[in-house]
């Protein structure tokens, strides 16, 4: 009869300078806690999509809608579990490499180097994953996590620490679907809410979705490489440009190979927020306008120009009607945007901002 070799329990070598622990004890080591600290912030009971006090939860949630009327939820963790969260994101996570085509929460890149690979293409095509997040699995964040190296032990307890179930009564309370059309990604959502995912505001959630997007990125980037076309993400924002004769039909065939990709790898393409732009209309990306060169809509200057302006002249809290706690702080990241784009526009908007009187 043929043996098959056990998996090995001590981590063997990794890729990449992570952090190193080959047993739980090891991993309540390296991040400060004793073993029942660490199960706990792990929730290796599963305690946390039970109906319990609000003291003894890791996260809070609020629910967000986005400006199509979907709907988000913030799952923002505790500061002991953040804290925890940022030293593996440091000291683990951050030193694992992402796709090149991957440009949202990368070190020096930014959505104007994903949208400046496209400029002056006769076709823009840009699609969007749907629940970027909560369509990364725990699954697939124990493989990030054994792929680095960790043994099972130390991967079912750092994917803990990475993921979430929300619970029944914060599902139950989501707002209704506005439209006929969210009726069915509202209850997709949710069902991947009530699975362990990864949560949309922890500050490992970002890279363990490039990581996890690892092969999506490559079999785009080969695709469009098979049909002379360029490809880039930031997040869940996927785009793809081309030029010469049948760009067009071109861009239509391939949207259909890509949702077939996504769906593959687990993600899910809104078809309804695909567009393909041609150069005689605005081919826009992340907000970053692609035709000739990278530029700031039009519209979206204007009103921020406005607002500036009504700012000096009537006050900033005339003009801060979703009563944003930091409204100068928010303004002042909106010029700093421009600035990253257009230098000259952006100092034009930084003069009107300095002449708020806050």
């Amino acid at each position: 009869m043929r043996e098959w070799p056990l998996p090995p329990t001590s981590r063997v070598g990794s890729r990449w300078p992570v952090h190193p622990a080959h047993t739980t004890g090891e991993v309540a080591q390296w991040l400060g806690l004793d073993i029942a600290k660490m199960s706990w912030l792990a929730d290796v009971r599963s305690l946390e999509r039970i109906d319990q006090g609000e003291k003894l939860r890791h996260y809070r949630y609020g629910w967000r809608r986005t400006r199509r009327g979907g709907l988000r939820l913030l799952e923002a963790p505790k500061m002991r579990l953040r804290d925890l969260q940022r030293q593996l994101l440091d000291e683990a996570l951050g030193l694992m490499p992402t796709h090149d085509a991957a440009h949202g929460f990368v070190p020096f890149r930014s959505p104007v180097t994903y949208a400046a690979v496209h400029v002056g293409r006769d076709v823009v095509v840009h699609a969007d994953l749907e629940s970027f997040f909560a369509s990364v699995t725990a699954r697939r964040v124990f493989g990030i996590w054994r792929s680095a190296g960790y043994p099972e032990s130390v991967a079912h307890v750092l994917t803990g620490m990475t993921t979430n179930v929300v619970p029944l009564h914060v599902r139950r309370d989501a707002p209704p679907a506005l439209r006929e059309e969210d009726v069915e990604p509202r209850r997709r959502l949710l069902s991947r809410l009530a699975a362990p995912h990864l949560p949309a505001g922890a500050p490992t959630s970002p890279v363990l979705a490039n990581l996890a997007a690892w092969r999506l990125d490559v079999r785009l980037t080969g695709l469009a490489d098979a049909i002379g076309a360029s490809y880039t993400r930031y997040a869940d924002d996927l785009a793809f440009s081309m030029s010469g004769p049948g760009a067009i039909p071109r861009a239509r065939r391939l949207l259909s190979a890509v949702e077939g990709i996504a769906a593959d790898e687990g993600f899910r393409v809104n078809a309804k927020k695909s567009v393909v732009a041609t150069r005689a209309q605005r081919q826009l990306l992340a907000g970053v306008v692609v035709n000739d060169k990278t530029s700031i809509a039009r519209p979206d200057l204007d009103r921020l120009r406005a607002i500036l302006h009504n700012c000096a002249a009537q006050g900033p809290d005339s003009q801060n009607l979703n009563g944003i706690v930091d409204f100068r702080g928010h303004l002042l990241g909106r010029v700093s945007w421009v600035a990253s784009i257009d230098p000259e526009k952006g100092r034009r908007l930084r003069a009107m901002f300095d002449a708020i009187v806050w």
